[in-house]
């Protein structure tokens, strides 16, 4: 199976004794979370990346895999991470963040979580509590990447959205939000003030119901949805490590 370029999965291996699990969006890639993890290799820390099911290949393919198959082939890169540090983190953009928050559920020896424009809920629309039914009429929908204030810079993503696979996401977000309170991990969410793919209220929704003691929100004033690609980048960059500095006690 030949993947697009930009959506290939990607490992680091650094320094420190300490991994991080890094989680791309819904029909987004790798690319998006590349630099983010070059960062992060930069500081020492390894690093896997997986390539989520359905993604790299056509937007056809997402409507083929379930909330479960994503779920899996974050485990898989865990259990890689697992076996080469002592403690792992794990942070995610968009959807990405929200399957992060499935694993800092389901792996309690998970130090920390940082999550970048997480996609806990969608913006209000009438049309989506019947998308399990318009998923047999409709394939795809117009397409919600690239969503980047910097105009020289493009997300590789699909050019249309799978509707089956935002069902899917429901799903996942229903399955994630049922455990929020299980969360007790520190916490560090980066929030797009202006984001058109998903709304401010995510992140009090999160704040709200995880038991996290450590508890960060930090405010992008000049991104919109894909931020590790856009004018804040540099910033989460240095906040993620000065996180994850301050949890595993390295500097």
């Amino acid at each position: 199976m030949r993947i697009l370029p930009g959506f290939e999965p990607f490992s680091f291996v650094g320094t420190k004794d300490e991994g991080v699990l890094l989680i791309h969006g819904f029909t987004g890639s790798t690319t998006s979370i590349r630099e983010w993890g070059e960062a992060f290799f930069r500081a020492g820390y390894h690093v896997e990346a997986p390539r989520l099911s359905g993604h790299g290949t056509c937007w056809q393919d997402v409507n083929r895999f379930r909330a479960e198959d994503w779920l899996l082939d974050v485990e898989d890169a865990y259990h890689v991470l697992q076996h080469r540090v002592k403690t792992l983190y794990v942070a995610g953009l968009s959807m990405g963040g929200l399957l992060a928050l499935a694993m800092a559920e389901e792996h309690p020896e998970i130090q920390a979580i940082i999550l970048v424009n997480h996609a806990i809920e969608f913006f209000p629309n009438p049309l989506l509590p019947y998308v399990g039914i318009l998923r047999f009429f409709l394939s795809s929908v117009p397409a919600i990447s690239s969503d980047i204030k910097d105009p020289n810079t493009k997300e590789t993503a699909y050019d249309r959205t799978p509707v089956n696979g935002v069902y899917e996401v429901r799903r996942l977000q229903k399955m994630v939000k049922s455990r929020l309170s299980e969360i007790t991990q520190p916490l560090l969410i980066f929030k797009s003030q202006e984001d058109h793919v998903l709304p401010t209220s995510n992140v009090e929704a999160t704040i709200k119901a995880v038991r996290s003691s450590f508890k960060e929100v930090v405010w992008l004033h000049n991104s919109f949805h894909v931020a590790t690609q856009d004018y804040d980048k540099t910033l989460i960059f240095q906040k993620s490590i000065e996180f994850l500095q301050k949890q595993g006690g390295s500097v």
